[in-house]
């Protein structure tokens, strides 16, 4: 109990002891220390926080040994023992006993060196090389003789090594301590008293080494003494030290030294033979002695990096017990054996793609186990990756970033990292790195195409795909995914999601209802692309919408009016020829192309050889000259065809009298339903009233006639039609190159001067000076006086 609390103080003095030297610390902490016992508080000693240790990664690292014998407590910062330490296991016979480590922490880089020095503890006892020794000594032997008994070895050190010895009370013997010129204390038989063979022919002595610990240890040594005939030479070596140099992985059976001894006596007493009075365990694995040549010989691997040099006695001894010793010294030289180990201490795993370079990306240490230039060691990587080393402190190296990185030209890197040494030949090891690039959300969906264009047919149903827009994103899961929306706009004054819908997934573009293109032919809208990264990024394209015609609009005649609007007649001269003019249907249709383009074409008529229509321009012409015996009442049907799939028709009902004057005229009423007997009756109810109204408007139109004659000898034939512009639907002007007439197109009708049988002759087209709609002949037989009520104006326009 004593001796543990007086160990416990020492141990306070020895950790109490620190000191700095260059920024490194110093402990002193004797061996065989249980675990976790306190050595020292770098956190303290170093001035650091405790809780950046943990948070800096502060560790212990070793060099050159796999062993860590001490370790670092984070929460306390205190250094533990983490290993049992045993100086003489760890420095044998070293004097002072200083084992090295590393503190290293990390972000930024920092490293200090700490030494421990190992005190001896008084835990081994002295031993001798055998426990019994065989002692011939004549009996001749004078009074002082010397007789060397080996020393004892004692693991420890300084004070706790071998101090004295003690020989056990005899009558002949008394025991001289001796010390060697390297301080190595052995006793010495002392013979004190002449021996006499026939009074005691054999006697056995005792021997005790003692060390100077506390507790005091001891060992013990029997001595059996043979009186014999005298022998008072002891073999002699050749030096007192002898020294040898041996490469590391030596061959078994090398040869390493031969040691030599001669003794002077003769015979028996001269022969001399050889063994190790001292050495290790260790290097009695590596050794042999030949006991008769004194040849020492390699029978172990020999590993510079184990052992570096080895230190040894051999006795040389002669028949009878004589002996002497000399030390052996072996030091082993240093072969490039040993590749560079590479480490990678600290690594950031995944880096993001947008750190700027010269970041620092991890740690690597890199170790040769080897001596020397066989030690020096150059680190380097391939150099096409944006990635470098920077020496740092010691043997480590950093390594960053050298350029900007880019996950979506390459999304990881594999760096190999090569190290090789300074040794001859020289020695390498790679080691693979593996860094992946972390996405950052830096770059905008981009559109497949500048611009989209698309063609719909007018009257499409709901639901119909106009297209699809496509954008990419070459960014990584969320930041790569793209959704795709409608900007807000106007599409003819409503909002343009009344129109088209965009699927959010896919980028289909679907219409929400129909279009007409009588209403707007095209128009724009603007999709955008945008990505779920945080911030979003998008970007916009344009869609440009065509709406196509379909031939869903009727021709609408213009003149005359469809049947059953109104009834209109136009008088053809009797003395009219082939070829001439009598009247133009005019009719437009809403649609465009050739949907618009119309044809005319007479379905039915009273003389079907007597008119013809254009079949563009829809001028009703004669076919050939009139005769007296055509029929005076010409009822002609007209149908009006688009050139749409399907076509689309509409009729009209043009009404001709041959006559050269009103006074030939009959009564109307048979023109308009002469194909109808069922409607006899009404027919007859008209013409009663017809007859009287006709009557009194011929008169007139008779007075006015020879009225006109005096003034002008020209007679006015009212042949054509001028179309008013209320015939027109709203948006016909705007129409263009439909193949429709428009509302400009007007023609100048004339009869010659003084002729009722000329030709109709045509001049210009004009815009001015327009007939009124209604100065055209109606069923109401007092219409009539509208028209011809004055014989004497200038002669009248007709247009058709």
């Amino acid at each position: 109990m004593f001796f543990e609390v007086f160990v416990a103080r020492r141990f306070v003095l020895f950790c109490a002891l620190l000191q700095y030297t260059n920024g490194d610390l110093v402990y002193s902490i004797q061996e065989e220390m249980k675990l976790g016992s306190v050595i020292g508080n770098i956190a303290k000693d170093l001035g650091l926080d405790v809780g950046t240790l943990s948070t800096r990664k502060a560790r212990i690292e070793t060099e050159g040994n796999d062993r860590r014998y001490c370790d670092v407590n984070l929460r306390s910062g205190d250094v533990i023992v983490a290993e049992r330490m045993d100086r003489e296991k760890i420095c044998a016979a070293k004097p002072l006993c200083v084992i090295t480590f590393e503190i290293l922490l990390e972000a930024p880089l920092e490293l200090h060196r700490i030494t421990l020095q190992i005190q001896d503890v008084n835990d081994k006892g002295p031993t001798f090389p055998k426990d019994k020794i065989k002692l011939d000594i004549s009996e001749s032997a004078d009074k002082g003789a010397r007789y060397r008994v080996n020393a004892a070895h004692d693991a420890d050190i300084g004070q706790n090594a071998v101090q004295s010895y003690a020989l056990q009370r005899n009558s002949n013997f008394v025991l001289n301590i001796q010390t060697t010129s390297a301080g190595i204390k052995y006793g010495e038989l002392v013979l004190d008293k002449e021996l006499d063979r026939e009074a005691q022919q054999e006697m056995q002595l005792l021997l005790t080494a003692l060390d100077g610990g506390s507790p005091q240890r001891s060992g013990t040594l029997t001595i059996d003494v043979t009186v014999l005939d005298a022998n008072d030479n002891a073999p002699v070596f050749s030096q007192a030290v002898y020294e040898a140099s041996l490469p590391e992985n030596s061959p078994l059976k090398t040869h390493v030294i031969t040691v030599s001894a001669t003794d002077a006596d003769d015979g028996v007493n001269g022969e001399v033979t050889y063994e190790f009075s001292q050495i290790s365990d260790d290097s009695r694995k590596v050794f042999s002695l030949d006991q008769s040549t004194g040849e020492i010989t390699v029978i172990g691997d020999v590993d510079f990096e184990e052992e570096n040099k080895y230190e040894m006695f051999v006795e040389a001894k002669d028949g009878y017990g004589l002996s002497s010793d000399a030390k052996v010294i072996i030091s082993i030289s240093d072969a490039n054996d040993n590749a560079p180990v590479i480490t990678l201490k600290s690594l950031t795993n995944p880096v993001p793609e947008n750190v700027s370079p010269g970041t620092e990306v991890g740690i690597i240490n890199v170790q040769d186990r080897d001596a020397e230039e066989n030690r020096q060691v150059r680190c380097f990587i391939q150099q096409n990756v944006p990635f470098k080393l920077i020496p740092s402190i010691k043997n480590y190296y950093s390594l960053v970033t050298t350029e900007k990185l880019d996950r979506e030209l390459l999304p990881d890197y594999n760096i190999t990292v090569t190290a090789t040494d300074e040794g001859s030949p020289p020695l390498s090891s790679l080691k693979m790195i593996q860094i992946v690039i972390a996405d950052v959300n830096d770059n905008p969906p981009a559109f497949d195409e500048r611009s989209y264009s698309t063609y719909v047919s007018e009257n499409v149903k709901s639901g119909h795909t106009l297209c699809s827009v496509s954008a990419q994103d070459p960014d990584w899961r969320q930041n790569g995914t793209v959704i795709y929306s409608l900007l807000p706009g106007k599409v003819n004054g409503a909002p343009v999601s009344s129109y088209l819908s965009v699927n959010g997934d896919t980028g289909v573009i679907q219409s929400v209802r129909s279009f007409d293109y009588e209403h707007f032919k095209n128009f724009k809208v603007y999709v955008m692309a945008r990505d779920n990264g945080s911030p979003p990024l998008s970007s916009n394209v344009t869609v440009s919408v065509f709406i196509t015609d379909v031939n869903d609009n009727t021709p609408q005649i213009l003149y005359p009016a469809p049947e059953g609007n109104s009834f209109m007649t136009e008088l053809v001269p009797k003395a009219a020829q082939g070829g001439s003019l009598v009247s133009k249907v005019i009719a437009v249709d809403g649609d465009s192309g050739q949907n618009a383009w119309l044809s005319y074409h007479i379905i039915k008529s009273t003389d079907p050889g007597l008119f013809k229509i254009d079949l563009h321009s829809g001028e009703i012409r004669t076919q050939r000259d009139i005769s007296d015996s055509d029929n005076m009442k010409q009822n002609i049907l007209v149908a009006v065809k688009d050139n749409g799939q399907p076509s689309l028709s509409a009729t009209c009902s043009m009404f001709l009298l041959i006559s050269d004057n009103l006074a030939e005229v009959p009564e109307l009423k048979d023109m308009a339903y002469e194909d109808s007997s069922s409607k006899l009756t009404s027919y007859l109810i008209i013409a009663l009233v017809s007859v009287s109204t006709f009557f009194l408007t011929f008169i007139i139109i008779i007075v006015g006639l020879r009225f006109c004659r005096r003034r002008k000898p020209r007679l006015l034939f009212d042949g054509a039609v001028a179309i008013p512009s209320s015939y027109l639907p709203p948006n016909y002007a705007d129409v263009d190159a439909t193949g429709t007439l428009r509302s400009a197109y007007n023609y100048d009708a004339y009869l010659t001067t003084g002729s009722r049988t000329s030709d109709f002759k045509f001049v210009t087209s004009y815009n001015d000076n327009t007939l009124p709609a209604d100065q055209t002949l109606r069923k109401n037989p007092t219409d009539f006086e509208e028209v011809f009520g004055d014989l004497d104006v200038s002669p009248e326009v007709g247009r058709l």
